[in-house]
């Protein structure tokens, strides 16, 4: 009888220690599955979440977008948060490193997520036009018509050639907007953005210089389109500035292309002979507004320009600009570039 009492006992211990081992390895299963898929920071995944899908809809969703581990945990982290019924249809941003309580939490809440987008510096409005379409975040028709007239600003001119008003002041940023922003907000965004950016101090520089604002953007979008180097920028804004003073014509190749509505590699001499009021080829001085919208870069070298005896350059196939004094040697840095 003794013996068989031994026996249950450690039977009974046996199981008490697998019942724990059971317990410890559940339990570390359940934790691992509750942890984010990555702890790497990565780009957010966007998740639309329609009317009438269930906690098992949803996680089947974000389990095939490499969002979380495992279905079933998603569901019971929802059911015991309470918020299995309550999960709002709307459109997310997830990333791979938030955990499941936080997405739960999200997803109950109807946290809805933020588009973000990036208008590379020296795009035309046509090309953020498109760019936003693209995106499905605008209408390029309605953008664009929107631009045509918008002038939140004095500096803003109004002048017959423009084919858009607000070209040169969309700045050229990373934004996040909310889903269903209008044409005329994301508009009105970017020039509001514009405003910030220039700054008291830049204006009044610009005055000091003898520049109006609206002057000073003309000339930064051609250095943005003309340089592709960074190190170019302030002695191209030179020769733009020193170009002016002696009454010479800026000959700036990117004129040319705004009116061709394209970059032409090359340009011929009929190309420089397009009758328009942009082509500074053929008329002194500014062209009657910005051909982009120029970043805080360009901006910065017509403000803080490389004061230059130069008067010519051009581009060798790396993008890298040679400078020269005179016609002579401009000829010769465009042969030595061609070869």
């Amino acid at each position: 009888m003794l013996k068989k009492i031994k026996k249950l006992r450690w039977i009974l211990v046996g199981l008490a220690i697998l019942i724990s081992i059971s317990g410890f390895l559940l339990g570390t299963v359940a934790y691992d599955l509750a942890q984010p898929v990555s702890t790497i920071i990565a780009n957010p995944i966007i998740v639309t979440v329609k009317p009438g899908m269930s906690a098992r809809d949803i996680g089947d969703m974000l389990y095939a977008k490499g969002l979380i581990k495992n279905v079933f945990l998603f569901r019971v982290v929802a059911r015991i948060e309470g918020m299995e019924n309550s999960l709002q249809a709307a459109e997310y941003a997830f990333t791979p490193n938030m955990s499941v309580q936080r997405m739960v939490k999200m997803l109950a809440t109807g946290e809805i997520s933020y588009r973000q987008f990036t208008i590379p510096e020296g795009y035309t409005i046509n090309q953020i036009a498109t760019l936003l379409e693209e995106k499905q975040l605008a209408d390029a028709v309605k953008f664009k018509e929107l631009a045509k007239d918008l002038a939140p600003y004095e500096y803003i001119q109004h002048r017959p050639e423009l084919a858009f008003r607000v070209e040169g002041f969309a700045f050229p940023d990373t934004y996040k907007v909310k889903q269903g922003i209008t044409e005329e907000q994301l508009l009105r965004m970017m020039v509001y953005q514009f405003n910030e950016q220039f700054t008291q101090a830049m204006r009044d520089k610009a005055a000091q210089m003898g520049l109006s604002i609206y002057e000073v953007i003309i000339l930064a979008s051609l250095v943005e389109k003309e340089a592709q180097v960074e190190a170019d920028r302030p002695i191209i804004a030179g020769v733009f500035l020193k170009r002016l003073k002696m009454h010479m014509p800026l000959q700036s190749c990117a004129t040319i292309q705004y009116i061709l509505g394209y970059p032409k590699p090359e340009l011929t001499i009929e190309d420089t002979q397009l009758p328009s009021p942009y082509n500074t080829y053929l008329h002194m001085g500014l062209p009657p507004g910005p051909i982009a919208n120029p970043g805080i870069a360009a901006i910065q070298a017509v403000l803080n320009p490389t004061q230059t005896d130069y008067l010519y350059f051009v581009a060798d196939s790396s993008g890298r600009h040679h400078f020269s004094k005179t016609y002579t040697e401009h000829l010769a840095a465009i042969s030595r570039v061609s070869n």
